[in-house]
């Protein structure tokens, strides 16, 4: 199921299962992971984007690998907050992907997570050529910690 509000997914996650996080894109897909106790993202890898059968096995199979109970989907939003089409992208995605899956599904506020991964890499002196390869997944990390950062607020932790 999609839930559109983050505490409803909270309420529909199974107890002590990590989450997904995903930096969908028209290239890549990043994926990041958080740990049992859902505190910490972790970027795992990026997916080259093929079509979305190929897509959706590789994901599904880090998924089921990781014992997954829940996916955080990165929703690309405008600068205003309104939804263009890249919005509607993800969306269609996680629609196509909810028949392949129980598990729970949510979107989190992606805006300016790709330049948040951006500066965390350049502060870190990697290269461009090593940049290029990880910031979708380090994105994917930061679309997943901010909203494990909810969760925690929501169970009043």
């Amino acid at each position: 199921m999609i839930f559109e509000d983050v505490a409803e997914f909270a309420a529909a996650l199974p107890g002590y299962r990590a989450l997904a996080g995903l930096d969908f894109g028209d290239k890549t897909i990043g994926v990041a992971v958080s740990d049992t106790f859902l505190s910490i993202a972790t970027p795992l890898e990026t997916i080259k984007r093929k079509k979305f059968t190929l897509d959706a096995e590789a994901l599904l199979k880090i998924l089921a690998a990781r014992q997954i109970g829940g996916i955080v989907l990165g929703l690309p939003r405008n600068m205003d907050g309104t939804e263009g089409p890249r919005c509607q992208k993800t969306r269609a995605f996680a629609r196509n992907l909810l028949p392949l899956t129980d598990l729970p599904i949510t979107y989190w506020d992606e805006r300016l997570s790709t330049v948040a991964a951006e500066r965390a890499l350049l502060e870190a002196d990697t290269s461009r050529r090593r940049r290029a390869e990880v910031i979708d997944h380090v994105a994917a990390g930061y679309i997943l910690q901010g909203a494990l950062d909810r969760l925690r607020v929501l169970k009043g932790a």
